[in-house]
């Protein structure tokens, strides 16, 4: 006699393994880019400030004197920046902190400005694109948004002419020590060849940083 066959056993999934490709598609967040951006940035200004010459050097009262001539003010600028930029660089940053702790609405205008381009462009994954009251924007959209916001809140409000303000008077101060300033007592043979040094080679740096800390996306593990 033969025996009955036996009933084919069915496949049975649960709800966590159908529930694992959700979880596994959603972005993954840039929290690690935004990061070594801003290690990067206190990376490079601690670098940058351990350069600095010692303010003894800068306030030295025996060192000052009338230049000649305007070609030889022209000479000390050049020199004395080449020995103190570093020195420099904080002092027009600080007539800058000043000019916008003393404006409190400048400052604060200014912040929302810089985190919008950070965290709406610089860190913002491309996918899922931008939603702004129901309307989906693309990243060519909302740079071009950023943009425009930008040129309103610097021509068109008072942070612009504040932070122009505060340039043009930090300018002038560096340009009236290096003019009275002799650099005759300075070591300038062992100084470097003056390149792209300040705010934009900091910022470049820390930009291209972060984009490669973003580049690397990680893959969903799959079974």
């Amino acid at each position: 006699m033969m025996a009955a066959p036996s009933p084919a056993i069915l496949p049975v999934s649960n709800g966590k393994t159908a529930a694992a490709p959700a979880e596994e598609s959603q972005p993954p967040v840039a929290t690690p880019a935004v990061r070594a951006f801003i290690n990067h940035i206190t990376n490079t200004v601690r670098s940058g400030l351990s350069e600095r010459r010692p303010w003894s050097e800068l306030a030295d009262r025996s060192a000052f004197s009338k230049p000649e001539s305007v070609s030889d003010a022209t000479t000390r600028i050049r020199k004395n920046y080449a020995y103190f930029r570093i020195n420099y660089f904080t002092v027009v940053a600080a007539v800058i902190g000043i000019s916008l702790l003393t404006n409190p609405f400048s400052l604060i205008t200014l912040l929302a400005l810089l985190a919008a381009w950070i965290f709406l462009y610089l860190f913002r994954p491309t996918e899922p694109p931008l939603v702004v009251f129901g309307r989906a924007f693309s990243e060519r959209e909302t740079l071009g948004m950023l943009i425009v916001l930008s040129i309103i809140v610097v021509f068109l409000t008072s942070v612009g002419s504040i932070l122009i303000s505060a340039v043009l008077v930090g300018s002038g101060i560096v340009c009236a020590h290096g003019a009275f300033r002799a650099p005759e007592d300075l070591f300038l043979d062992e100084q470097e060849p003056v390149g792209a040094t300040g705010f934009l080679s900091l910022l470049g740096g820390a930009a291209s940083n972060a984009a490669a800390s973003a580049a690397p996306v990680i893959a969903p593990i799959r079974a």
